[in-house]
């Protein structure tokens, strides 16, 4: 049984979500995901076995540490009286979704990484694919992260977050790395693009997620691997243009060094 937590999310697209502990009562986090913490709330690192002994917690640590989140998990606990605050940030622009499992069946599956933080109870476990094609063609949609339990968890989606609820047999195809998250209840799937030549020269993916209802889904329109490629592909050009300058990262601090101010 999850604690029953309070929460506010602050911000807009480098958000934080603070939630609200009666004494008791805690929240789970990935190690390094806290930004602050009020008097009275104690830190316990763990692997989150819950009572199920080592080979418990060894089980959990592993399933967290497939989905790409930390080995140890951290419980946050509201130890004094009153009212307990503690926040968890986002990593890069996006939303925090705040997700009541109960109204979900109990669990819900999202994409790798996404899991921010979970009133204590709540379990996060690794949930491959269905099908073997998703996995060697569908990018981030091969390991996902299943949120299991009966209280609120919080994901972060990067850029704008697009929720629908689709009716029994609605299909969406969706980019994989857009997929964010989504019910059991949905069929997911891969399937090949029907024109080849758009997908080789027009800038979109051979293979598409299929999402067929019912259910509901949330899509986001930053991946992070697609921040992460037009960042690197970024530097990579500013760090050429350097090279044929002449201009690089060590002749600036030789200059700075060798007391060289012609800049």
């Amino acid at each position: 049984m999850a604690d029953d937590i309070d929460y506010e999310i602050i911000g807009n697209d480098m958000q934080i979500v603070e939630i609200e502990l009666d004494p008791g009562e805690a929240v789970q986090a990935e190690a390094g995901a806290m930004a602050y913490m009020g008097p009275g709330i104690q830190m316990q690192t763990s692997m989150g076995s819950e009572g199920g002994g080592l080979l418990g917690g060894l089980k959990k640590g592993l399933k967290r540490a497939l989905t790409g989140e930390s080995f140890f998990i951290t419980n946050f606990i509201h130890k004094g009286s009153g009212k307990g605050h503690v926040a968890f940030a986002a990593p890069y622009p996006g939303k925090i979704i705040p997700l009541d499992l109960s109204k979900f069946g109990g669990s819900i599956l999202c994409q790798k990484d996404a899991f921010l933080c979970a009133a204590r109870g709540v379990d996060v476990e690794v949930a491959f694919t269905r099908r073997i094609g998703t996995g060697l063609f569908g990018g981030e949609g091969f390991i996902l992260q299943r949120l299991r339990g009966n209280g609120f968890a919080f994901v972060h989606i990067g850029g704008t977050v697009v929720r629908k609820d689709l009716a029994p047999g609605e299909t969406y195809h969706v980019d994989t790395g857009c997929v964010a998250a989504f019910t059991e209840t949905v069929n997911y799937d891969i399937t090949w693009s029907k024109d080849f030549k758009n997908a080789l020269f027009g800038g979109e993916g051979i293979v598409l997620a299929t999402l067929t209802g019912p259910g509901t889904i949330y899509m986001q329109s930053l991946p992070f691997s697609r921040l992460a490629d037009r960042i690197y592909a970024a530097s990579a050009s500013h760090q050429n243009r350097g090279e044929q300058t002449g201009i690089g990262g060590s002749d600036i601090l030789g200059g700075l060094i060798g007391g060289d101010k012609s800049f």
